[in-house]
């Protein structure tokens, strides 16, 4: 693993061993309450190991990015400004890969750009986040007040975390770990997914488009990721017995292998 800084942009890198398989590199771009570490886990190791050079990108505010205001002050907008820079310092344009909130930044930055392909991950839907929020009150409100202690920086019971993550088994060890790497959220970006920035499909550019979801996920559930695929006019793959956290879930290898078997059928 190295760490690098992309201005004062924190990005994880990983590099092939030997010549890439692939010139298209990967960047990754993390949700909500998170950073680029929870793709340093798995996702960067394996697809380097397939021949790809990857970058996990951390959205300002978040892991070791700039922090020039409040977290408040960030919007969706200032998270694809930082998509842009980092893609103007790679070796090729990306292929993007987001999950939750990080694959609505990829949808919004497809409004200014092109890229050979886009794999969105339990990501928020184009309809934005009113519909997962009103399921989660009405059958989720313990998870839906852990949600809004860790947005407002309290540290709620870690139970809520593996609640909204996980549906596969986790040690405490590990749940603790993740637990720890988590982050309040701006609250300017949530209301931007739920009302005020959300995705506009006609001025969109249409890479290829692979589009994911969990069984269990309940925070962007599946018929969440319906309205995502057909809006796009995509199939919808949902992976069984996962929850939202689908690149740290025991299983996590099983959405890797998928994305990978489709995207050398996209790019070169």
């Amino acid at each position: 693993m190295n760490a690098n800084r992309f201005g004062d942009l924190e990005v994880i890198a990983r590099s092939p061993a030997g010549k890439p398989a692939c010139t298209t590199p990967l960047l990754f771009i993390h949700g909500a309450y998170t950073g680029a570490w929870c793709w340093e886990e798995h996702f960067l190791p394996y697809f380097a190991d397939a021949g790809y050079a990857c970058y996990a990108l951390s959205l300002s505010g978040h892991g070791a990015s700039r922090r020039r205001g409040p977290l408040d002050s960030f919007s969706i907008d200032d998270y694809v400004r930082d998509v842009a820079e980092v893609v103007e310092k790679l070796p090729g344009t990306p292929a993007l890969i987001g999950h939750s909130m990080g694959g609505l930044v990829v949808q919004k930055y497809l409004e200014r750009a092109s890229v050979p392909a886009a794999v969105l991950l339990c990501s928020v839907p184009p309809q934005g986040l009113m519909g997962s929020a009103i399921g989660l009150m009405f059958n989720k409100p313990n998870l839906i007040n852990d949600l809004n202690r860790i947005l407002n920086g309290g540290h709620p019971d870690p139970d809520g975390l593996r609640e909204a993550l996980f549906h596969q088994p986790i040690t405490v060890e590990t749940l603790m770990r993740y637990y720890r790497k988590c982050q309040p959220e701006s609250h300017r970006a949530i209301w931007d997914m739920t009302l005020f920035n959300l995705p506009q499909p006609g001025r969109m550019h249409r890479p290829p488009m692979l589009i994911m979801g969990a069984e269990h996920d309940h925070l962007i559930p599946p018929a969440q990721v319906a309205m995502t695929a057909a809006t796009y006019g995509e199939p919808a793959h949902i992976m069984p017995g996962m929850g939202h956290g689908v690149m740290l879930e025991q299983d996590w290898f099983k959405v890797a292998e998928h994305i990978a078997a489709w995207l050398p059928t996209q790019i070169a």
